[in-house]
């Protein structure tokens, strides 16, 4: 099995979505609760949802191995990306509603994890590193767009209700205050989707890392609530949310691309 699937395109674009796979090889899958089996964690359909940027000439990178694996939006050094908050690591143990993934003493050990470093989270993060070097030696300036969902309501993980759409920008240091403006510009422009800058999600370890805007490289997550687009709680895609989100998506990277 592949361990990620890059669609290579034309634009100074690309479009990670590093928690959309969902394959848990079976040695790890008997070791997983019952719930955590499902791994209802996934950012579900993201890859779907993100099908059109292909017309638009980004590039597309998703792993097919689900984030119970190893989570390619951490650092290998397992620092917390929400210091002082509740969240998940590098090979996850906790669910996102707080319930355990792993049975009783069925745990990865830390020889374990690293071995999962290597077999997964290297090769996604090396593809990431290639095409972005590729686009901008094509390019030069490019933009890395970090598409990624979840449920709107997870008390383990924020209180009340998360907004539908949750940009990101490490506090603004991911990209150029221009690049936030003009994203801003379209979340403002809209009034069907609620939405926030830098609150609960800030941005994870791609974002954080690899936007180096002083160096052509911008980067930019954005988190969506899965209600707009999906039934939460079946995990099925609903066509009549997503074309109605789609439009907005497409406005968004219209905007991100380089000027």
């Amino acid at each position: 099995m592949e361990i990620v699937t890059l669609h290579k395109g034309s634009a100074p674009l690309l479009v990670s979505l590093p928690h959309d796979g969902t394959h848990v090889p079976h040695g790890i899958a008997e070791r997983l609760t019952d719930s955590a089996r499902a791994v209802p964690d996934t950012d579900w359909h993201v890859a779907r949802l993100y099908d059109f940027a292909r017309d638009m000439g980004a590039s597309i990178l998703v792993p097919t191995h689900s984030r119970y694996v190893v989570d390619l939006n951490r650092g290998e050094e397992d620092t917390s990306l929400y210091p002082g908050q509740n969240t998940t690591g590098l090979c996850p143990v906790r669910q996102f509603d707080g319930s355990a993934v792993y049975r009783v003493g069925r745990e990865p050990t830390a020889d374990e994890v690293r071995a999962r470093v290597d077999a997964y989270w290297r090769p996604y993060h090396a593809a990431l590193r290639a095409e972005i070097d590729r686009l901008r030696d094509e390019h030069g300036p490019v933009v890395l767009w970090e598409g990624h969902s979840i449920r709107g309501e997870l008390p383990w993980l924020f209180p009340g209700r998360l907004p539908d759409l949750n940009l990101g920008t490490a506090s603004g240091s991911s990209c150029s205050p221009e690049l936030a403006e003009r994203l801003g510009l379209v979340l403002t422009g809209q009034g069907d989707y609620d939405w926030v800058a830098n609150g609960r999600f800030k941005g994870g370890h791609i974002t954080r890392h690899y936007g180096r805007p002083e160096h052509g490289v911008e980067a930019v997550q954005l988190e969506i609530a899965q209600r707009a687009y999906m039934d939460e709680a079946t995990f099925e895609w609903d066509a009549a949310k997503a074309g109605a989100l789609q439009p907005v998506l497409r406005a968004l990277l219209e905007a991100a691309l380089p000027q």
